[in-house]
Parts: structure tokens; C-alpha cells; sequence
């Protein structure tokens, strides 16, 4: 079972109780708070990782603007795309953790149903002379990052990063997928309670990411005139409605009664609904193994678990034609969970080819500790200079 369909499964579980004589503390030196101390559940701004947020305009048939977050100024640029429901806030704490070794510029795009303008989003951004660019993205992200690679809409595309998706998994969990967005909470109380639902549920296992991430990742229910959350609510007043033709009217206020005290129970709700999405599911992933090889620059895989490789992958592995490790104390959202390692894989595998000599020279900050391009000289042997 893949990381992503165990953190499905495991989404729809009840909490777990505390277990005797732990005063409902989380197990891990992470987790581990003093007497009578409570996890700080409030939500982080965006500025705190990031410098500006910006818009860009798209020319397209829609002409829509797509916001990023940007952090750097000079360097290459990684251009971060997020997974399914997710937003650019899903990067913060990667980085803050890649900004402070390597000097770079980060972009992390927030999709919003049209990956597809990634091409189109570099063009507007950078001309036709677009700077050094490494494509890196999450589930979903990672597809539309494959998809971009190996349509070339970015010339000056030198890495790519997969973070934990799989075709073979991808397509397997797309089955269960209704069945986990279901299971979901439809609302929240507050900011707070949807940032504790993501870590106790397992969704984000990274405290501080999720304290930044999951604002990206609900809204206010202001102005949705029949939110999912009151569904439950109001059932068995729409079946009394069918029934009874003459109370029309009262039930009809009820109902509206009724939505008014859930917004006001439950004011925020997913900005995104995934469950609409689902004729675009098949296509993000099938075909992706195949098109993942088939890109010519340096590319590295990033699972959370041991995920079963289809046989063009597990080929291509063998072959060298990629690099791939395996995060298994992750969930699904291995940069949210586990940043630092994330940094560190990707400046060992994709980096070296990212930043050339020439550019590891000028753009690797002083301070950062970064693996040499290749061995020291020998000194000179005596079959060197003709003695022997």
C-alpha cells in the first residue's frame, strides 16, 4: 500500500486515545510537550517565509492571473508546484530550509484548476530569456511539472523533482479517492481547528508547516449559499419538503436558518473542491512513468514509503536514468513533513547539474555546506614524470 492511499485510510480513522499516563501527548521529541502545556494550534502569515506575493496575468482563453509567492533575488530559480487541494503555503517551511544553504530565487505557483498555464506563467514572467530553471512538484504538481518537462514549454529547464507520486499508485488510489474526500471534514470552527485536524489526522505531521499551509487550504463560508457542511443538517427537511407541498415556506426559512447557523458554527470550508475535479484525475497521471524518463535532464524521485515501481521505472532506476530516494517517516506531503531532508537530497542529486561550476561559484551561499563536484587531484606519481 502506498504512502499516499495509507494516509487516505488513515484520515478516516477516529483519533487515537491517549495512552495511559501520557496526558495525550504526541510520541516523538517533536511531539513531546512539558505538564499542562498545549500545542500552539494558531495559523503563521505567509511573510514569514516568504518576501512578496504577487500576480502574474496569463494570456490565455480565460485570461486568468495566477499568484505566487516569491522568496531570493538572485540564483537559479526553483519553481515549486503544489499538490491536489494544496497552495503555494504548502512550500513555506522548504523554503526556509533551501533558502538559508543555497542562494536561489523561489516561485511557488498557486494552481488553481489550470496547471496546464506553467509555460505560459514562465513566458510572462521572464520574456523569452527565462533565467536557469528546476521544475519541483507534489503529487499532482509532480504530474503537471512531468507534463511541462516533456512538452519543453520551459527552454531553460535543467532538473526535475517527483515528490511521492507513482503512476502505478496514482492510479490505484485514484479509486479510493472519493471515499477519502468524503471522509473528510466538510467545515471548521476555525483556522485552529482545521491546522490541528491536518496534524492529528496525519495530513501534515510537520506542526510548523501545517500552521502556515492549511491557510492556503480553507476559506471563509462567507457567501456559499448552501455550504457541503449542512447537508446532514438539512435532509430530512428536504425530505419532509417533498412530502408536504403546503409548508413550503416555513421549511424553506428553516433551511436557510439552519445554513446561517452552520456558517456561523463552521465559518471555514476547503477553497478547493477535489471531488469536481475527478474527470482530470486519469489523465494528470496515466502515461506518467513514460514520460518521466523520457525527459533529458537530471530528475530525482522522492517517496514516502516503498511504493511498488512499475516495470519502465524500475528499468529506468537500474539504468541510472534517475535518482530516487525513500523518506519513510513521511506521509504524503513529504516537503511539508520533513523539509530539511528534502533540501538536502535535492542540492546532493539534482543540484550538482542545477548549479554548474560556474554557477556553484556564484550562487552557493558562504555558509552553506555543499558536496564537492567531483575528487580532489592526486598528487603527481613517479610513472607521471617518466622515473620509472
Amino acid at each position: 500500500m502506498s504512502a499516499l492511499e495509507k494516509s487516505m485510510h488513515l484520515g478516516r480513522l477516529p483519533s487515537r486515545p491517549p495512552l495511559p499516563g501520557s496526558g495525550g501527548s504526541q510520541s516523538g521529541a517533536k511531539m513531546r510537550m512539558g505538564p499542562g502545556r498545549k500545542r500552539d494550534f494558531s495559523p503563521v502569515p505567509w511573510s514569514q517565509y516568504f518576501e512578496s506575493m504577487e500576480d502574474v496575468e496569463v494570456e490565455n482563453e480565460t485570461g486568468k492571473d495566477i499568484s505566487f509567492a516569491k522568496c531570493g533575488s538572485e540564483g537559479p530559480v526553483l519553481l515549486l508546484l503544489h499538490g491536489g487541494g494544496h497552495s503555494a503555503l504548502s512550500w513555506a517551511v522548504f523554503t526556509a530550509a533551501i533558502i538559508s544553504r543555497v542562494q536561489c530565487r523561489i516561485v511557488a505557483l498557486d494552481l488553481r484548476s489550470h496547471g496546464e498555464d506553467v509555460g505560459n506563467v514562465v513566458e510572462a514572467m521572464y520574456g523569452d530569456l527565462p533565467p536557469p530553471i528546476m521544475l519541483i512538484g507534489h503529487s499532482m504538481g509532480g504530474a503537471i511539472a512531468v507534463h511541462t518537462a516533456s512538452s519543453n514549454l520551459v527552454p531553460s529547464l535543467l532538473g526535475l523533482c517527483m515528490i511521492d507520486v507513482v503512476e502505478g499508485t496514482a492510479m490505484d488510489a485514484l479509486n479510493s479517492m472519493q471515499n477519502f474526500l468524503r471522509g473528510r471534514p466538510k467545515t471548521f470552527k476555525s483556522l485552529e481547528n482545521a491546522i490541528e485536524w491536518s496534524v492529528k489526522s496525519g495530513q501534515i505531521r510537520n506542526l510548523e508547516s501545517a500552521r502556515v499551509s492549511m491557510v492556503g487550504q480553507v476559506k471563509q463560508c462567507e457567501g456559499i449559499t448552501s455550504p457541503e457542511g449542512s447537508k446532514s443538517i438539512v435532509e430530512g427537511i428536504i425530505e419532509e419538503e417533498e412530502e408536504d407541498e403546503e409548508g413550503s415556506e416555513s421549511i424553506s426559512k428553516r433551511k436557510k436558518e439552519d445554513d446561517m447557523e452552520t456558517k456561523k458554527d463552521h465559518p471555514y470550508t476547503w477553497r478547493i473542491e477535489l471531488a469536481k475535479t475527478e474527470k482530470y484525475w486519469d489523465g494528470w497521471f496515466r502515461g506518467l512513468s513514460n514520460l518521466f524518463l523520457s525527459c533529458p535532464i537530471p530528475k530525482l524521485l522522492l517517496l514516502a514509503g516503498v511504493d511498488r515501481l512499475d516495470k519502465d521505472l524500475t528499468i529506468g532506476q537500474m539504468q541510472g536514468k534517475f535518482q530516487m530516494q525513500v523518506l519513510p517517516q513521511c506521509g504524503h506531503a513529504v516537503h511539508e513533513d520533513a523539509p530539511d531532508k528534502c533540501v538536502s537530497w535535492l542540492l546532493v542529486t539534482c543540484c550538482p547539474p542545477l548549479l554548474n561550476i560556474e554557477l556553484c561559484c556564484k550562487y552557493v551561499a558562504p555558509e552553506a555546506t555543499v558536496m564537492p563536484l567531483s575528487p580532489p587531484p592526486r598528487p603527481a606519481w613517479p610513472c607521471d614524470t617518466g622515473s620509472l
